[in-house]
């Protein structure tokens, strides 16, 4: 730890760990407050490797994100020879990964409640040049207030432009939730990150994922097959408009396949339909 880090922070337990380091509870020595240190040991980091250029923009993309309802703020980072340190917002509640391990399946109003706020992150993210590229339950905190959704970790977020048409490069992601085109090595543009938030919604339905395998090279199999199911005995109560979301959303051509926005503005449709519907 850094004596500027040391000398403004007291450093509690760990609450989390990573392949590159760990995350920490810490103190605010000034307000007493509490915050999460995110402390990235550089050694682990291949110099000029992909996971090098991400991790250590990462600062730099949530200054650029903050602040944000949806989005996790950052604080104030601190720098040595061996660690690169970020303060952040401590959410101080479970992520959705273990709400869906003690959940199992969210009810439909549920799960549009947590993906329209992730939609609103990643629609934000994606009008300020940046492609989070790693969109998972594990990724997806909910705050101290019960409902309160925060996406989380950009180790593996870059920058890109519309304007240009640059392409993104790179096999990023988690298996389950990595676009097909991601894994077919094809260059590819932000909306991996649309089809990676409607697995994490189809996984909160049905309690289990849309692309299925045993092992990495089956899942991978699946996903770039993108043979998409609803099985009756779990989508059978599920809205029509529900499963057309997630047919654009996971849309194998990613030129019909939803932007952020559009999924975006299907839901606030969906959720405007459905409070008429109360009204009456």
């Amino acid at each position: 730890m850094t004596e500027a880090l040391k000398r403004d922070y007291q450093v509690c337990e760990e609450i989390g760990r990573g392949r590159f380091g760990a995350v920490f509870r810490c103190i605010s020595r000034i307000s007493g407050d509490s915050f999460a240190l995110k402390s990235i040991d550089k050694r682990l980091i291949s110099g000029d490797s992909l996971d090098s250029q991400c991790i250590l923009t990462e600062p730099k993309i949530l200054e650029f994100l903050s602040p944000h309802p949806h989005v996790v703020q950052i604080f104030s980072t601190y720098e040595d020879d061996s660690h690169l340190h970020i303060v952040m917002e401590l959410c101080s509640s479970q992520d959705l990964y273990r709400r869906i391990i003690d959940k199992g399946v969210f009810s439909e109003s549920e799960s549009r409640l947590v993906i329209t706020q992730v939609l609103q992150a990643i629609s934000h993210m994606h009008r300020s040049g940046i492609v989070h590229r790693d969109i998972k339950p594990d990724n997806i905190m909910f705050s101290s207030e019960e409902n309160l959704v925060k996406l989380t970790d950009f180790g593996s977020a870059d920058f890109f432009s519309k304007e240009s048409g640059e392409a993104v490069r790179g096999v990023v992601g988690t298996p389950y939730y990595v676009a097909p085109e991601v894994l077919a090595g094809r260059e590819y543009n932000e909306k991996v990150d649309v089809w990676s938030a409607g697995v994490v919604l189809y996984i909160m339905l049905a309690g289990f994922p849309p692309f299925y395998g045993e092992t990495v090279s089956e899942i991978f199999e699946a996903v770039l097959r993108g043979n998409l199911r609803f099985p009756t005995r779990v989508f059978q109560s599920v809205p029509s408009v529900v499963k057309d979301l997630l047919r654009r959303m996971l849309c194998k051509d990613v030129s019909r396949r939803f932007s952020a926005d559009q999924a975006l503005s299907k839901t606030s449709m969906d959720n405007k339909a459905r409070a008429v519907t109360d009204l009456i």
